[in-house]
């Protein structure tokens, strides 16, 4: 590839820039187009400006211009990729995910030419890797993988040293978990991982890094607030997934996964205003042990003399037969970090930055589905009864609204449910005609993690700018 700086500056400014090829011979357009390059430098090196007037360099000039037209406007036929960095398209693709004919892949986007930052290839059979697969989130992948057929060429389970050769039964068969590394996770095409915070900082971007690196489906909160990273909720957002700067994607808080499913609509048609909830958060928002703490916990008093109280180790407080107001760390506004998270996403998946978002967390003795009051305000009335066709009508939503026959959202009814469900939609005496409240209940687990993952790898296939409306 040649520096622009090789030029006289009257080319220079003829002279279209060069897109890079990863094919060792150039096109022949390009070879040409050189040709004539270097032919017309070493004769405008010694011509005068007077010269330059001339008709040998006015024929000169104009072969210049007809073969730099001829490189520009050269057809290309770009390869489906696997994935692609907003950097750059160098590294080789692997031939089995390659389905169109020519061997040239284009480094920088010729005018004209939309390809897509992040992506996966349909139809064809991927290597998965889940990092944390013996946690919640992680068996709860492998079950949404099965369910939804996700085309599966291998199956890679990534765990700890202590976990490592432990099999796990799966729709493909026996697979043996493997203790982690990032080597062994970037020949994957894509890798979904629930471990924590600090092992996403950790590895994440070193699993993702350069075209030869994995798509890495994040769960945790490392990343969500990064400028460049895209915070994805597919139904809402597809695109930003499509179109991040890095092959990184956040996961959103499941708190935030489950209440926006609903939230978006609305906005769409009335614009939300401001946005008030609160949240009855499951055991399983702390994962496994979690979990366990509470079912343990609940025996324990259950079976116990009067006044006995479980024991805690991962809530601030005994969990069963009671409520904590209290989810994550304290921050200076007296705000919970947990009750931050779903102000700071909501803005930034449906692009409100200064959208008014206030939340109070509260976990709650429940297993696995969050559940969720939200009282909203809107630029526009909004009358209940469209609100509910509205949201009946919602992709990866289930309305549950009559009264009369006792049909609520509940936690009982939406566990292990892919959509969330959505009910006791009223007029808000607070906001009138510009106000509705209503309750949601999801599964915190799929919704709220394994499911919202997937369906970001299944938007992926898609091309840049399809909606995303998957079958549930």
């Amino acid at each position: 590839q040649e520096s622009s700086a090789s030029h006289s500056p009257l080319l220079a400014q003829l002279r279209p820039p060069l897109h890079e090829f990863e094919s060792p011979d150039p096109p022949l357009s390009e070879s040409f187009f050189n040709l004539g390059c270097n032919l017309l430098d070493s004769r405008a090196s010694v011509f005068t400006p007077t010269m330059a007037s001339s008709i040998s360099m006015r024929s000169l000039l104009f072969l210049a211009f007809i073969l730099a037209s001829a490189h520009a406007f050269a057809p290309t036929t770009p390869l489906t990729l696997r994935s692609a960095s907003a950097r750059s398209f160098t590294a080789p693709v692997r031939p089995s995910l390659a389905t169109a004919r020519s061997p040239l892949i284009p480094r920088q986007r010729p005018l004209g030419l939309n390809l897509q930052m992040v992506s996966l290839p349909k139809d064809t059979p991927l290597k998965v890797g889940i990092c944390g697969a013996t946690g919640a989130v992680g068996q709860e992948i492998v079950g949404v993988l099965e369910k939804r057929g996700f085309p599966v060429k291998e199956l890679h389970l990534f765990g700890s040293a202590r976990s490592a050769g432990k099999k796990v039964e799966t729709k493909w068969g026996s697979v043996e978990i493997e203790e982690f590394s990032v080597e062994k996770a970037r020949g994957m095409d894509v890798v979904f991982v629930s471990v924590s915070g600090d092992f996403s900082k950790e590895f994440c971007e070193a699993m993702a890094e350069g075209d030869d690196g994995a798509v890495v489906i994040d769960n945790s909160s490392a990343f969500r607030y990064v400028d460049g990273i895209a915070l994805c909720v597919p139904e809402i957002n597809a695109d930003a997934a499509r179109k991040g700067k890095k092959k990184v994607i956040a996961n959103p808080n499941c708190t935030t996964a489950i209440g926006i499913m609903a939230l978006y609509p609305l906005h769409k048609k009335y614009g939300l205003k401001k946005v008030l909830m609160s949240t009855y958060q499951a055991a399983s928002g702390a994962g496994a042990p979690g979990m366990d703490e509470l079912k343990n916990g609940a025996r324990e008093v259950a079976n116990g003399p009067e006044g006995t109280v479980a024991k805690n180790e991962i809530f601030a407080h005994p969990l069963p037969f009671n409520i904590i107001p209290h989810i994550d760390v304290f921050q200076d506004n007296l705000y919970t970090k947990e009750e931050m998270k779903v102000t700071w996403e909501c803005q930034k998946i449906m692009e409100l930055p200064n959208l008014p978002v206030s939340c109070t967390a509260v976990r709650i003795p429940t297993l696995r589905a969050h559940a969720e009051t939200i009282v909203i305000e809107t630029e526009k009335k909004i009358n209940p009864d469209e609100a509910r066709e509205l949201l009946a009508n919602s992709a990866g939503v289930q309305v549950m609204d009559s009264p009369s026959e006792k049909l609520y959202p509940m936690p009982m009814t939406a566990s292990t449910k892919y959509a969330i469900e959505v009910g006791r939609i009223r007029q808000s005496v607070v906001f009138g005609e510009n106000g509705l409240e209503f309750f949601v209940c999801g599964d915190q687990l799929l919704r709220g993690a394994a499911l919202n993952a997937v369906l970001v790898a299944e938007a992926l296939m898609d091309p840049e700018g399809t909606p995303f409306t998957p079958t549930m």
